[in-house]
This record gives C-alpha cells, structure tokens and sequence, in this order.
C-alpha cells in the first residue's frame, strides 16, 4: 500500500532533520452516472494523478509519493472518504518501498470510510520492506452497514532476486475494521528476522499478503476455496460477512496474481462490475 516512484539506489537512514511528513486526504461524491473525486487536499510530497475511468463511472485513482521511498522518520497519511453511491479504486504505480534504517521507523497511516451503498477498493501493488528497515502501518477502515470493500495488504520482505534476505530489521502492519460504528475485525502483525525464518512464521517465505472482502456470503468462500484447491500456504475463512484470504509465497507477484484471481471471483457481486485491471499495472 505504499505509493512511490522508482528509484536508482537505497538511501542510507536519515534523521528526523531530513524526514518527510506527507497527508493526503480524498473525497469522492456520485454525480450524475459516475464518481468524482470531489476533494484531493495534500500536504507534503503525497498526491494523486486526475482520475481514470477505464468501465465507465467507477473512478479510478492512482497514489504517486515522489521522493521515491519511504526511510527511517517518514510519516504518511492517507485518507479517503467515498460517500453515498460513489464506486472507487485506488491503487499504485509501482511496488511501494521502505528503505534500511539506522534505528528509526517509518510510520504511514491510511483512514478510509465508505457510506452506505458506496463501494471502494483498496488494491495497492506490492510493499518491499527493504533488509534493515522498520515499518509500523496502521489500516483504519469504517463502513456503514450497506458499505462494500474489497482491500489487500502485500509484503515482501527482503529483495531475494538479489540475494537479500531479511535478517534484520521489523514490519508492524494493524488492522481494525469497523462496521455501523462497531468493531468488526482487529489484528496486529509483527514481522522481524525470527518470524521471517520461523516455522510458525513466513518460513523463509518473503512475500505474505491479506485480502478483506465486505460483504461476502458462504458461496464466495466456497468458491474462494475451490479456487485454493489444494495449492500450499493459501487460505480463507468468513467472519461474521467478512471475507479474510491469505497465502504466503516466494514471490509477490505470484501472490498478487492469486489475489487479483479472488478479485475477479468475487468483484461481480460485491461491486456489481467484472474486473477491470488499473491501467498503470501493464506499464
């Protein structure tokens, strides 16, 4: 969930002298037969491309973060609101990064609320967490009753493509989902070098990810696991209409393209439309 640009080197940690803060708040609003993106206020190097609508009224967003990664004393904050009716997705242009930290943490928190009837998905490329780096994320998700989400969390740990493990450094990732004003899902998740190589942990996988899907049925999580089938490190369990899959893998984009295979099962009855693939990821 980590917008940015690509980058040519990995900057060493900085201090809180030359940290980024950065805010960006959204807000969409239904006009007429599409969604606007009526609101875009930003502070800091966090902002937005002007909307895409590639399937007609669903607004489409793209996260841009210009300096290129996140290091040690970075704080982002990123809120969106999708009101009554309105249809969103917001995504990346890239993997997001953290970078090697000399003891600091970077901190990034994202608030979205979605009103009655309104729909908003969260689909994010994936977040590498570079060896030495510290991460600590906080995901805030408030729905009303008839509100419909669709959201995942990718991580990779480490960069094994080039022969970076993961044998220092922490990802602290929380997750509370509320719905009608009431808590409906709370989960805190800390990675770090011993759970990266624990069997009770990754395992040495680098790449782990979590998809949420609001509201779901008992046949969405039959089909879910008939997708699953009898693949390793998959799994999906139904929470009081709350749709919870995860898996582990070597690789994040072989775990995006799993996830992106539950968003076409489940994307009809949920928002109402077929998958429609951002643009941005065939770039």
């Amino acid at each position: 969930m980590r917008p940015n640009l690509a980058v040519s080197s990995i900057p060493d940690a900085v201090n809180d002298a030359t940290a980024w803060e950065a805010e960006l708040n959204l807000g969409f609003t239904q006009r007429g037969d599409k969604t606007v993106l009526a609101r875009r206020e930003h502070r800091g190097p966090l902002t937005v491309q002007r909307p895409f609508y590639p399937e007609g009224g669903v607004c489409h967003v793209y996260l841009l973060h210009p300096p290129g990664g996140v290091v040690a004393g970075d704080q982002l904050s990123i809120t969106a609101n999708v009101e009554r009716d309105a249809q969103a997705l917001i995504t990346t242009p890239a993997a997001g990064k953290f970078y090697r930290s000399g003891g600091g943490e970077a901190q990034q928190t994202i608030n979205l609320a979605v009103a009655e009837n309104a729909s908003l998905e969260w689909l994010p490329q994936e977040t590498i967490v570079y060896e030495g780096a510290r991460l600590n994320s906080s995901m805030n998700i408030d729905l009303a009753d008839q509100a419909r989400f669709i959201g995942w969390e990718i991580l990779a740990l480490g960069r094994p493509a080039a022969g970076e493990g993961f044998d220092n450094g922490s990802a602290t990732l929380n997750w509370r989902i509320n719905r009608n004003g009431r808590l409906l899902y709370l989960e805190r998740l800390r990675l770090d070098a011993e759970a990266f190589r624990a069997r009770w942990g990754l395992f040495g996988h680098s790449a782990c990810g979590t998809l949420f899907v609001y509201p779901a049925t008992p046949l969405q999580l039959a089909a879910v696991q008939e997708l699953i089938g009898e693949e390793a490190n998959r799994g999906v369990t139904l929470i009081e209409g709350l749709l919870i899959c995860r898996g582990l893998d070597l690789r994040a984009d072989l775990l995006k393209g799993f996830f992106e295979r539950v968003w076409g099962l489940v994307r009809g009855d949920v928002v109402g439309k077929a998958v429609c693939l951002p643009r941005i990821w065939a770039t």
